[in-house]
């Protein structure tokens, strides 16, 4: 699964580890999310989408806005 998850953490100036102490999810899922070797569940998506002030459909590509459906 191609997403925009390191691109994201990366434009926020975070490591895995520090996404890991703001959010509460484990640095080794942040990686296998971010090289599509795991699909995030609904519950982390929400998170990630909340915490990066962006959509689900833009962290998964489904759009490159990241304002729609929020």
């Amino acid at each position: 699964m191609k997403n925009n998850l390191k691109t994201l953490r990366l434009n926020a100036g975070l490591t895995q580890i520090s996404l890991q102490m703001k959010t509460g999810i484990e640095q080794s899922l942040l990686s296998k999310f971010e090289n599509g070797e795991r699909i995030p569940p609904t519950d982390t998506l929400i998170t990630l989408a909340d915490f990066y002030g962006v959509s689900i459909d833009y962290i998964l590509c489904r759009t490159e806005n990241p304002e729609i459906n929020r």
